[in-house]
Formats: C-alpha cells, structure tokens, sequence
C-alpha cells in the first residue's frame, strides 16, 4: 500500500479548528471522532512564554514611549512576525483515505503517533493548539505554535521568531526554492514517512508515477495537476469566503445586542438623574422642622428617626442599584473586549480571503473567465455526484442493517 504525504501551510482559522462554527464541508455528525491534543487561548500562551521576558525589557527602557504594554498585540501588528503559524499534515486523499473508512482510521492512528513526538523534536515552536479532523473529507492534522528563541541580544531576550526558532532546530541558510520552512517541512514529512513504514504503509510520491512519460503526456499531466489544484483553491476561497461571512454576521448581531444593553443602561442612569432631582427638590426629603410647642423628645422620636429611617431606605436602594449597575458595566466592558478580539479575528480572516481572492483573479486573467467557469462547473458538478454516491451508500448501508456501533 502507498499513500502520498501533504504538508500544507494553514491559514490559522483557530475558530473553524476547534469547531465553533460548522462549515460546509464539515459532516457534524462525526466531529465527535475528532481529536484534541491542546487547545490554549493565544493570548494566554504569550503571557506564559513572554511576561517575564516582557519585564525585564521593559525594565531596562529610560523611555515610556519605548516600553511595550502588550506583546501579542505588537505582534499581531508587526510586519515583521506573525503571531502564530499553522501547518497541516495530511496522509492519502478523499480517493483514496476517507476519513469514515478503515484507511481513514488507520491514518488517524499513525497522525497521532506523529503527534507524540513532534513536541519534543521540535522545542523552539510551542505548539498551543493541536486537532485531527475526523469530520472532514480525510483525515488530517492541524498544529499551530508560536516559534520563539531565547538568549536575543535584540528587543526581549526570548522573542518571537520563526528564522531563529528553525535555525535552532537545524535548519537555516536556505535558498528561494529551499527555504528553512520548506527543509523544516520535508524532515517533518521523513518523520511521518518513518510512522507509516510501522504501519507498513508505503510513501508515494506524487511526481514518481510519471518517470516514463513523454514529454507531451507530461504536460498534459502537468495540466491535470494544475485543474486539480485550481479546484482545491475554489474549494478553499469558498470555505474562507462563508466562514469569514458568518463570523462578521455573528460581530455584528452581538455588537447590536451590546448597543441595545448599552441603550438601557442609559436609560437607567437618565432615571437615577431624575431621582435626584426628586431627592434634593421634595419636601419629602427634608429634615424635618420642630414645633415652638414640641419638646426636643418628642422631636426627634416622631420626626427625625422615622426621617432617618426613610433616607437609610433610600440610600440602600440606591446602593442595590448602583450595584447592578457597576455589574452591567462590568459585563458589558467583557463583551466589548470579547468583540474586539472577534472582530479582529474575523477582520483577519478576511484580509487571507483577500490575498487569496488576489490569486485567484491572478489565475483567471491567466486561463481566462470561460476556462475557469468551465473548471468550476466541473469540480462542482463532481462533488455533488460525490456527496450523492455517499449518501447511496450510506441508505444502502442503512438498508441491510449494516451500522457503524462506534457511532
């Protein structure tokens, strides 16, 4: 048996990874056999690698404007690095490795073994997130780390950098075609190679098939390969294209419903205005004043106690609602960080679907609008004779009462 090993840059969805939202081509009927090796908050993982680094930097600047708040954020904004990368490691293809098969299974067996020691080869990456895909059409492996070094002369002393963190691993001084990502990536996939000989699956290449062919039949190859790739990019812009459409319309609808809390929240403070007004303008609310003929006993028992009382009353239901109030404010102050770092997320997903986008009119302006369409039509009407062949197969299956009692 011989599969083909993909090692593919992610576009570091964290939201579709860890299945906050279910794309189109997601069956979520079997996210359950999904697995989750860690699945930390990005910015928790910064605090835990960099505040320490972050304080003594910070303690060494004469000048505030030089000093850094918040790492991750000049991060995330810097040109320079990435907050995190992603890359997915995948074994066969829908063809031949459906992840609801005997080979789908067997792959997820020997992506977990993979798993188990790419952290300790690989100690200048912390890997904060880490899922096999059992929902999808084959199985495959997400693993986003942030990489780093330490001892730095330049800027804190353990930073991030992807070009230190390779090189500390072994791989630098790359070229255009053989860059230290991409010789990180093949000794990866010599890594799962090794996993699959114990599984006594062997490594095709994709190329090796073709060692014989003219040179006319390999053009005309070439031309497959590059429809077929064409049509995973479809795939892939029309994946980015809903999910970054859904998590915008979810900002939207929530930050909506802030506004609408906003709005009684300002009603109530215009109520508590209004209150003291009455407070401070009624007679109600003034102490009240002594008879000539009342005895300084009588005064204070019959008017200033039960005045006293009616302010402590006052006072208490103040507090109560000052009280929600500091509680809404507080809730509400949550929300909008919460939303922010959503809108954020949701804002740079769509700058990913825009390069791509980009690329893709790169590729119509070079096939032309009636090729591409041509293209489209039939990946399209592929899947679909796809889903319509497994859907057969499954009401066979459900016919002759053949079922699956993992599930």
């Amino acid at each position: 048996m011989a599969k083909t090993v993909s090692a593919m840059i992610g576009k570091g969805s964290l939201a579709h990874n860890n299945r906050d939202f279910i794309a189109d081509n997601v069956d979520p009927e079997r996210t359950k056999f999904n697995v989750t090796f860690c699945n930390e908050d990005i910015k928790d993982t910064y605090h835990d690698m960099f505040d320490d680094a972050l304080k003594r930097y910070n303690a060494k600047q004469t000048r505030d404007d030089r000093k850094i708040d918040d790492y991750y954020e000049k991060i995330r904004t810097s040109k320079q690095e990435k907050p995190f990368h992603e890359v997915i490691f995948q074994i066969g293809n829908k063809d031949d490795t459906p992840a609801n098969s005997a080979e789908g299974e067997q792959a997820k067996q020997m992506l977990e073994e993979f798993y188990s020691g790419f952290v300790e080869r690989n100690k200048s990456l912390r890997v904060f997130s880490a899922h096999i895909h059992m929902d999808e059409a084959t199985p495959h492996l997400h693993i986003d780390f942030v990489p780093f070094t330490t001892g730095s002369k330049r800027g804190l002393d353990t930073r991030v950098s992807l070009k230190q963190a390779l090189a500390e691993l072994g791989f630098s001084g790359g070229s255009k075609h053989d860059t230290e990502w991409n010789q990180w990536v093949n000794a990866e996939k010599e890594e799962l190679t090794k996993v699959m000989e114990r599984y006594n699956v062997k490594r095709l290449d994709k190329g090796e098939h073709r060692e014989h062919l003219s040179v006319y039949e390999y053009k005309c190859e070439q031309r497959k390969e590059e429809i077929k790739e064409l049509g995973s990019e479809i795939d892939g812009l029309k994946e980015e294209k809903a999910n970054a459409e859904k998590e915008l319309s979810d900002v939207e609808k929530e930050t909506s419903e802030a506004k609408n809390r906003l709005s009684e929240l300002e009603k109530e403070e215009k109520k508590l205005s209004a209150n003291e007004a009455v407070y401070r303008d009624s007679d109600e609310y003034k102490l009240p004043k002594k008879s000539a003929l009342q005895s300084y006993k009588s005064y204070v028992e019959e008017k200033i106690y039960p005045f006293i009382e009616k302010l402590i009353s006052v006072i208490c239901a103040l507090c109560r609602t000052v009280q929600k109030l500091e509680k809404r404010v507080s809730e509400l102050i949550f929300d909008r960080d919460k939303y922010i770092a959503r809108y954020r997320s949701a804002k740079d997903t769509l700058e990913q679907y825009r390069k791509k986008a980009y690329k893709f009119d790169k590729i119509t302006s070079e096939l032309g609008d009636k090729k591409v369409n041509e293209i489209i039509d039939r990946y399209d009407k592929k899947q679909k004779q796809l889903a319509e062949r497994e859907y057969m197969q499954r009401q066979n299956g459900r016919s002759r009462g053949d079922y699956d009692i993992s599930r």
